[in-house]
């Protein structure tokens, strides 16, 4: 169980979020925290720690006037931390290449690959043909519908009528390198992980799994690495305190690596 990383970017700020805010045709969310700090800051910041396998994410559509603002930010950490960060929002196998260029160790692919509700083979293998399988990661966020936990798109507006489950993961896991799993419901609300979801993802875990979303003290890390079965990584965002959290991200890194 490793730490991952985050820098996630929306009007072209360093920001943390409630996932579930996010609406397209207007550019207002419910934020936790806004950092006066740019997006290379924090890759500076990583780098010198030695955190990899980070994620940049552009929570702008492309139909936002904040749009390129938000990807300048994004382009400016990859190239202050070259291969040590992941890259996504909005990427299609026009525009991957140039993300791996500009420094990305991997681009991180959803509605791409989800078209219409159901995984649109066609263009995953339009990805892997692209930029290869082992710079690829699927990003299976979820959020849960009448008890079942469904892959959403579209900065986590719309549901597909793809269900999260093993088979899914093993089916997947041909084409990519990394799977990133945001629990949307809880994200950005620090107020305790999705446990079906850890469940899932630990019963499983056969290739890098990164989950995302509720963690707020060491109980729930605790609760992470037991249901994850030390296979699932984690990232902290709204709780960690380079985003105006409590917890503090040696205290994290110790923690995790003692256990």
């Amino acid at each position: 169980m490793e730490f991952r990383p985050c820098i996630d970017i929306h009007n072209g700020k360093v920001k943390q979020i409630v996932g579930g805010s996010l609406k397209d045709g207007q550019d207002t969310v419910s934020e936790n925290f806004v950092s006066g700090q740019d997006a290379a800051f924090y890759a500076e910041f990583y780098k010198k720690n030695h955190l990899k396998g980070g994620h940049v994410i552009l929570l702008n559509s492309k139909d936002s006037e904040y749009f390129e603002e938000t990807r300048q930010q994004a382009l400016s950490a990859l190239r202050a931390y070259p291969g040590g960060l992941q890259i996504g929002g909005g990427i299609h196998d026009g525009n991957a290449k140039d993300y791996l260029e500009a420094g990305a160790s991997h681009v991180i692919v959803t509605s791409y690959v989800f078209h219409n509700g159901r995984i649109e083979y066609g263009n995953l293998e339009k990805l892997v043909n692209t930029v290869g399988k082992n710079k690829l990661v699927l990003d299976l966020s979820c959020r849960s519908k009448n008890g079942v936990y469904y892959i959403v798109t579209d900065r986590w507006q719309t549901y597909t009528q793809t269900e999260l489950s093993e088979n899914l993961l093993e089916e997947l896991s041909g084409y990519c390198d990394e799977f990133l799993i945001h629990a949307v419901d809880v994200e950005g609300k620090a107020n305790g992980i999705e446990e079906r979801v850890a469940s899932l993802l630990g019963n499983w875990g056969k290739i890098p799994i990164t989950y995302a979303g509720g963690v707020h003290d060491f109980a729930d890390l605790e609760k992470l690495r037991k249901l994850g079965k030390n296979k699932v990584n984690v990232t902290i965002g709204s709780a960690l305190d380079l985003f105006g959290g409590k917890l503090k991200w040696e205290d994290v890194i110790s923690f995790l690596r003692n256990s």
